[in-house]
């Protein structure tokens, strides 16, 4: 009996953070078809010594319901007569789950033709609409 009473309380914990472990790694079914994600304004830098020009974007799933399976944004760079230039991919590992916070970072080589660029979302199971915010 003595030997029961020392490794109950040992299991019990054991059971405790498995709970958590799970809790926590819940899985949420990926929305099919069109998810909203937030944005926060990209930041930019040029890294001199290697050349690159450096994104880092942040972004939310609004959506409540489901994750985001695939998220991945492309950057395509123009030049002054809107002709393409260079562009650069980044995609999540992960599913994106309801209300996570995520960064994505592009590294795109540098060209002095480089005048404007644009972001294009997408995600496994369809479109990505996004919207602008100053702060998650």
């Amino acid at each position: 009996m003595t030997r029961l009473a020392q490794v109950a309380p040992a299991a019990m914990v054991v059971l405790a953070i498995a709970a958590t472990a799970a809790a926590q790694g819940k899985f949420v079914a990926p929305v099919r078809g069109e998810v909203e994600i937030g944005v926060l304004t990209p930041v930019t830098k040029v890294d001199e010594k290697t050349k690159m020009v450096i994104t880092t974007i942040k972004v939310k799933n609004l959506s409540g319901t489901g994750s985001v399976a695939g998220l991945k944004v492309e950057e395509y760079w123009y030049d002054k007569a809107s002709n393409p230039v260079t562009g650069s991919k980044a995609r999540l590992t992960k599913p994106l789950q309801p209300g996570e916070v995520a960064t994505l970072t592009l590294e795109t080589p540098r060209d002095p033709k480089m005048h404007r660029n644009q972001y294009v979302f997408s995600h496994a199971n369809g479109k990505v609409k996004t919207k602008m915010m100053k702060a998650f």
